[in-house]
């Protein structure tokens, strides 16, 4: 029999830790190949972690709430000599669920001699674990030298108690890990998600009402504020820290500006009573999410500006990177956290096909269950605001990004159509820019196109998504881009758009004011010019 320890791999994303939430195996266990071991959760996603080999568990190097570096030992097995893999730890890459048999001759050289999973190995000679170029907004490593220190880590650790079938089944992994950190016992806790399920705000509510023991404290490091009394803090982890390095990197690096515009979206808000239940539409529940998001995708052809990204190269100098093809991102709020899945490709998907795909993708994004290459690759992103009842905000870009859009909620408010007042459904939009890359004219011609394929949903027809073609929405010529200008409209009139970044000349919209300024990070007195009780103003 040979022991054999198991390094927590780099999970595919260039990521340097992982939290380990739950152990599925304890010491005496006996697992097999491909058998899941643990749950570890990482700054993006929940991954299962499998097992390299078949054999006997013997030590676990980690407590359920740890964060551990990848590279660190996480369990030690005990496998027979016919199915050793030659060396003393598996490292490398993230497996992929098959199995490969190497040659009888590979024994002799020290290589596999009984089923390993693909990824999985003999650590590399140099000791370290495939190493990957991090994203420049990623925190810094600290766990660098965790390979070269697990020899002083316990040999084994003692399992924590189980949780309770009834408390697995209302709460998720993620939760629970949170509690346990918190000290909370879920089984006191009410939960008010759905169908009972306890969520962070129910244990962060019960820690604080001291319905449960506190978590043991640590120590404060050096430096760092000692907490109030009734304070609770929390320590930052997984997706919430990856979330606050994408967005202080985001807010320092590109330049931001912002410009709103509220449209009259009857027309599109009837075009989806006449969908609904029609057999084109396949049974899908088509939102007002999903004809924006074919709407933007259509237009990004139009305005493959919005769609580039800018790349610092190594020289000193600086290239606008377009993709071919519009990789759209979903802002979506769960429970760990702000995440930001993207659909590959979503300009080829007809308007059907990306309601159905934006189901799936929100749904598997709450569940924790997004591809880690999901997370990665994105080019413009859409964040749905009015589903929290909003009207309007400056979103921060997407890390990688040139332009992220703003969706309000969709309000029946006085409104002039037709020379007459009526109340109509009325949206706010707002565009964040990246203005290295996006020049504030282009952004107003982006966002008052989108505006006007809300307000009338033939003009679609008009946009070519593949190619650049002319903007469906003129631009106003003025000398004058600060002066309110008022011009007659022959379409459905648009009213109130105001700009928060540099742009020369709005379009051929009602009652357009520019106020010039513009902060890092995108924030802007301008949010207030919304769809509030100015309609028929």
């Amino acid at each position: 029999m040979t022991a054999r320890e198991f390094l927590l791999p780099d999970l595919g994303e260039g990521l340097t830790e992982s939290d380990l939430v739950t152990w599925h195996v304890a010491v005496g266990d006996t697992v097999t190949l491909n058998q899941v071991i643990a749950e570890v959760e990482t700054a993006k996603a929940l991954v299962d972690l499998p097992s390299p080999v078949a054999g006997v568990v013997t030590a676990l190097h980690a407590q359920e709430g740890q964060t551990v570096g990848v590279g660190a030992p996480l369990v030690t097995f005990e496998v027979s000599d016919d199915g050793d893999a030659g060396g003393s730890a598996f490292s490398g890459g993230f497996p992929a669920p098959a199995t490969v048999s190497a040659p009888s001759s590979s024994a002799q050289q020290g290589e596999p001699a009984g089923p390993t999973l693909v990824g999985y190995g003999a650590a590399p000679e140099r000791g370290g674990h495939p190493t990957r170029r991090p994203r420049r907004y990623a925190v810094p490593a600290t766990m660098q030298g965790a390979a070269a220190a697990s020899s002083l880590l316990p040999a084994e650790v003692t399992p924590l108690s189980a949780v309770s079938p009834a408390d697995r089944a209302r709460s998720t992994p993620g939760v629970r890990a949170f509690a346990r950190r918190l000290g909370v016992d879920l089984a006191g806790v009410p939960g008010t998600g759905p169908d009972g399920r306890v969520t962070r705000q129910d244990v962060e509510a019960a820690s604080a009402a001291g319905s449960a023991g506190s978590a043991g404290s640590a120590g404060a490091a050096p430096g760092a504020s000692a907490a109030s009394a009734g304070e609770t803090r929390t320590p930052v982890r997984g997706v919430r820290k990856h979330t606050a390095a994408a967005m202080v990197a985001s807010a320092f690096t590109a330049p931001q500006a912002s410009v709103l515009l509220t449209v009259d979206a009857t027309a599109s808000m009837e075009l989806l009573d006449r969908l609904r239940g029609h057999r084109l539409a396949r049974g899908e529940r088509v939102t007002v999410l999903a004809l924006v998001a074919r709407a933007v995708c259509a237009l990004l052809g139009a305005h493959p500006t919005l769609n580039s990204r800018w790349v610092d190269l190594p020289d000193g100098s600086a290239e606008i990177a377009q993709p071919a093809h519009v990789n759209l991102g979903i802002a979506v709020a769960t429970e760990r956290g702000l995440v930001v899945p993207n659909l590959p490709a979503a300009e080829t998907l007809g308007l059907a096909e990306l309601a159905a795909a934006l189901t799936a993708l929100t749904r598997t994004a709450r569940e924790g269950r997004t591809a880690p290459e999901r997370l990665a690759g994105g080019t413009f992103t859409i964040t749905n605001v009015g589903v929290f009842g909003v009207d309007a905000g400056t979103p921060i870009l997407n890390p990688g990004e040139s332009g992220i859009l703003g969706l309000g909620q969709v309000r029946r408010l006085p409104w002039e159509h037709d020379g007459q007042v009526a109340l109509r459904d009325v949206v706010t939009l707002s565009l964040t820019f990246d203005h290295r890359v996006v020049d504030g004219e282009q952004a107003a011609r982006f966002l008052a196109d989108l505006g006007a394929v809300l307000s009338d949903p033939a003009l679609t027809l008009l946009v070519r998504s593949q190619d650049p073609a002319p903007s469906v929405v003129e631009p106003v010529e003025t000398t004058q881009p600060d002066t309110p200008v008022v011009e007659p409209v022959e379409t459905t009139p648009q009213r109130n758009v105001a700009s928060t970044g540099s742009t020369t000349g709005a379009t051929r919209q009602r009652n357009v004011v520019s106020t010039g300024s513009t902060t890092e990070t995108g924030s802007t007195t301008g949010a207030t010019a919304t769809a509030k009780g100015r309609g028929a103003s």
